[in-house]
């Protein structure tokens, strides 16, 4: 990723949890320590990554300072990209068998909201980071009055997206240009194309 220009500095990488205690009722089979040891080495080694996870509250047996640890985590980690979910019981799975879904629903979905909360603002600030620099766009698809793209940070119909206007000049779908990031809003930013 750091050497080659055609590879992305974007990794998706589903951490789930970052308490001991949690991760090893899962059966992640990796630590707290080595978790944060990876994320510094993430960064440290490729200047200028995206790092997407997915985080899960509510595994049976969390507790209120399992939580705590998770949301430092959260603030410490600023991640570019993250979702949480609440768990949910699987027939058939480990958890399932093995635990009792003993953290109710209520606390599950504060939770899960409290994470995103955090995270709605970390993404604010990082994307506001960008505005004022030209990032390479990809364009998707017109939608309205916008094109709507894609930087090497953004996957697909789940990450954040430019927006383009269309009055600005006619872009080909499928596409690249050089974009002009103007504005920014808690996940999209808004951008102007650069003619060469």
């Amino acid at each position: 990723m750091r050497e080659k220009p055609n590879v992305c500095k974007y990794l998706d990488i589903a951490l789930q949890h970052i308490s001991d205690s949690v991760l090893s009722r899962m059966q992640r089979h990796v630590t707290k320590a080595e978790t944060y040891e990876l994320v510094e080495r993430l960064r440290r080694e490729v200047p200028g990554i995206h790092i997407r996870t997915t985080l899960m509250v509510g595994f049976p047996g969390e507790t209120e300072e399992d939580f705590e640890e998770l949301k430092t985590f959260v603030k410490w980690a600023r991640f570019e990209r993250m979702g949480a979910f609440a768990y949910s019981e699987e027939e058939g799975t480990y958890s399932e068998q093995h635990y009792d879904d003993d953290v109710p629903e209520d606390v599950k979905q504060r939770r899960q909201d409290q994470l995103m909360r955090i995270q709605q603002h970390i993404s604010a600030e990082l994307e506001a980071e960008k505005v004022g620099k030209t990032l390479s766009v990809v364009i998707d698809r017109q939608e309205g009055d916008y094109y709507v793209g894609r930087t090497e940070f953004c996957s697909p119909e789940v990450d954040p997206e430019v927006l383009i206007p269309v009055e600005e000049r006619e872009l080909e779908i499928g596409a690249f240009y050089d974009v002009l990031i103007t504005d920014s809003e808690e996940f999209d930013l808004y951008g102007t194309t650069i003619i060469l």
